[in-house]
């Protein structure tokens, strides 16, 4: 008898970012930059950009990098939307 591999799901879950500028705030240079540092890609589309996760990420990682986002963006004056998906 012959045995096949256990099929895996092709899901990947990724972390879309939104990002608000203000005249007030950092250059958006400087804040695409600082989330490059995190792992972020940025996309033409209908996000800014998005962060796409290894193998086994889970919720509460999310809302890890969801901590580490503002605390990268704390005191930029920026606004930001994410919306993490598994796809």
């Amino acid at each position: 008898m012959i045995y096949s591999a256990p099929e895996f799901s092709k899901h990947t879950m990724r972390t879309y970012l939104d990002v608000t500028f203000s005249s007030e705030g950092a250059k958006p240079s400087e804040i695409i930059n600082r989330l490059r540092s995190l792992g972020f890609k940025p996309v033409i589309g209908e996000h800014d950009m998005v962060y796409e996760w290894g193998n086994n990420a889970s919720a509460e990682d999310s809302i890890w990098f969801a901590d580490k986002i503002q605390a990268t963006l704390e005191g930029f004056n920026i606004l930001f939307h994410i919306e993490t998906v598994d796809e």
